[in-house]
């Protein structure tokens, strides 16, 4: 992925300021498929920063290990994105 494919779509999302805006772009822009493999990265990041073990994991979500194995390298050596997402997300719960 080109580095200014990233940037749009990063500024595009900043634009969003309500979760309605975002879902119904996220709607238009991604198949459902899409928008449930990202939620379910996010699921398993989230379990992930609780300290889940990546077998509960896999088999509260039903999914392979190999699937949490991946979303973990990238939670733990990524570029700081889950840990903003889930701290944010955390406090306005």
């Amino acid at each position: 992925m080109k580095t200014t494919d990233l940037t749009y779509l990063a500024q595009a999302l900043g634009t969003l300021t309500s979760t309605e805006e975002r879902s119904a772009f996220l709607r238009d822009i991604c198949t459902l498929k899409e928008i449930a493999s990202l939620a379910e990265r996010l699921r398993i990041a989230e379990r992930l920063n609780q300290g889940v073990s990546y077998r509960e994991i896999a088999e509260e979500l039903q999914i392979s290990t190999t699937t949490v194995t991946r979303v973990a390298h990238w939670y733990h050596h990524g570029e700081g994105g889950y840990d903003a997402v889930l701290s944010r997300l955390h406090r306005k719960v």
